[in-house]
């Protein structure tokens, strides 16, 4: 089955353009396009995609509100942010708020293809300065905000890494340093499928949306 893609960007050039990189792929499908946020809801119900291509930066409903409205209610659409912006709170808050990956509109073909066909595998994709902006900024908040009396905080961090096996373990531990998923299964030598999993697991196991909640629930130890 090939992957559906709605693609969200109030410009129809890029519309256009993304489209025609992309419809000649033979695993993708465009189900369709959007111009403004306040048409996605419509869009999901009406083609039903696997994926969403999202701009942030759009009239009437932006894409960070698009993402807080769309994930909860269709927690199978997968959504890959496309967007101009750099700023860290806008990668920051796409990846909690439940995106699953994030490129800037620079990125190339190959790139904006490989994350797709990861997303839509159930894996995450943020490339190094994505990763590494979002375990700054939660580092930064560990450091900042105020502890929890000692036995909340131990109950809190000691019970994520209990409940894991030792690989799933050494995984996370790869997460928090911000090691893409291609990068674990060449250092474990085992396969990104089998990655794929560990990390679904893992989230699974510890009830978190996204790499972002999982790195910061992980380091409360």
């Amino acid at each position: 089955m090939p992957i559906r893609i709605l693609v969200v960007d109030d410009h129809s050039v890029v519309r256009q353009g993304i489209i025609t990189l992309l419809e000649d792929e033979e695993d993708l499908r465009i189900a369709g396009e959007a111009s403004d946020g306040d048409e996605v809801w419509d869009m999901v119900e009406k083609v039903n995609p696997d994926l969403i291509l999202l701009d942030l930066t759009m009239p009437r409903l932006s894409g960070l509100d698009v993402i807080k409205q769309i994930v909860p209610a269709f927690p199978h659409v997968k959504i890959l942010v496309f967007s101009m912006h750099t700023n860290p709170d806008y990668i920051l808050t796409s990846a909690l708020s439940g995106a699953s990956g994030y490129l800037q509109k620079d990125t190339g073909r190959d790139e904006m293809l490989r994350a797709i066909r990861a997303i839509a595998k159930g894996e995450l994709y943020f490339p190094p300065y994505a990763s590494s902006i979002i375990i700054r900024k939660l580092l930064k908040q560990v450091l900042v905000t105020p502890q929890p009396e000692p036995e909340a905080a131990e109950l809190e961090g000691k019970f994520v890494w209990n409940i894991l096996t030792p690989r799933e373990q050494q995984i996370l531990k790869c997460l928090i340093e911000g090691m893409s998923s291609k990068d674990i299964a060449e250092k474990f030598e085992i396969s990104s499928n089998t990655v794929a999993n560990q990390r679904a697991s893992i989230m699974k196991k510890t009830n978190v949306k996204n790499t972002a909640e999982l790195v910061s629930l992980a380091l409360k130890k």
